[in-house]
């Protein structure tokens, strides 16, 4: 059997992971009796932890809240898990500072040996480049405006804000209902409630207003969000938006893309529209470059302009080579 304080903490544990646990649960997890769990549980209420329990046929315990801050007891593959997770938050904008102090705390209080797992595992990944694209800074996002989106989110109240678009700041109300991340953006999915439409709005682009906007009732959701941003961004999220005619039929051009870079429009003539954008004029370059097809670019002038100085580049660069 195990010592008494390993036992009762990994009874602590078991109350952490979930809402509520029967006394045989407890006992069949931890290889004990039901009268051993209930003198465990004294223990941890003698220690200021708050252990409430249902009496009864469907009786259970439950860790209620208040009184003294229980620690955060994890496993194994949990505290790795954390770790991880953290590790990568440090490479997000507007995280660096936040996430590596929390790493840092984390791994002074981990075991030795766990210390040794996710050191190991750092050696041998690599990160991979901030942004394919060196004009473009990825945005930065404050993290507290991140935490009154989803208290908008959770309270069904609605934001007021500022939103950037096309290098003018509009006045802006919408009802908040999830906050999606995506290629290191993030993004709220609102509902428009004059008309119902519904759109993804760059956190980035946006300044919250005060005071918030009204209560609302929530609407169902229009089926996957995530779907939902990816279309919408391909049209209005980017601070490059391009609209191009492909010489090949829709199914063509969808089976080489991966389904994050744009939308596919068919035609009736055979030949296919993608709307797709970047966050800049050579992102979107390179991105048409890899589809190895022939198009013609619809918009955006500037586009046109910067594909010729490629096609010039190009060009010269095979002056003076053999056929």
């Amino acid at each position: 059997m195990k010592k008494t304080s390993g036992r009762v903490l990994e009874l602590l544990g078991l109350l952490q992971t979930r809402a509520e646990w029967t006394a045989p649960e407890i006992a069949e997890r931890l290889g004990v009796t039901d009268r051993t769990v209930r003198n465990d549980i004294g223990r941890l209420r003698e220690l200021g932890y708050p252990i409430e329990a249902e009496r009864g046929r469907a009786g259970h315990y439950r860790l209620g809240v208040g009184a003294k801050l229980p620690p955060l007891l994890l496993d194994d593959e949990e505290a790795v898990a954390v770790a991880v997770g953290l590790r990568t938050v440090t490479g997000v904008a507007g995280f660096e500072d936040s996430g590596a102090r929390a790493l840092t705390k984390l791994e002074h209080v981990l075991p030795d040996r766990l210390r040794r797992h996710i050191a190991s595992l750092r050696d041998a990944t690599e990160a991979g480049p901030v942004n394919t694209d060196s004009n473009v800074e990825d945005p930065e996002v404050d993290p507290g405006v991140l935490t009154e989106i989803a208290a908008a989110i959770r309270d069904h109240r609605g934001l007021r804000v500022f939103y950037r678009r096309d290098d003018l700041d509009e006045r802006i109300e919408f009802e908040p209902y999830r906050m999606v991340a995506w290629q290191r953006r993030w993004f709220v999915v609102g509902r428009d409630p004059s008309t119902g439409d519904w759109s993804p709005y760059r956190v980035d682009w946006l300044t919250l207003r005060l005071p918030g906007g009204r209560a609302f009732t929530p609407a169902p959701l229009p089926g996957d969000l995530t779907e939902l941003v990816v279309r919408e961004v391909a049209r209005t999220g980017w601070a490059v938006h391009a609209r191009l005619v492909i010489d090949a039929p829709a199914d063509e051009v969808l089976a080489r893309i991966n389904p994050a870079v744009g939308v596919v429009e068919a035609r009736e003539d055979g030949r296919c529209v993608l709307v797709t954008g970047g966050d800049s004029l050579e992102i979107v370059a390179v991105w048409i470059g890899m589809l190895g097809l022939d198009f013609t670019v619809e918009s955006p002038p500037a586009l046109v302009d910067h594909l010729r100085v490629l096609a010039d580049r190009y060009a010269r660069a095979l002056v003076g080579t053999a056929p």
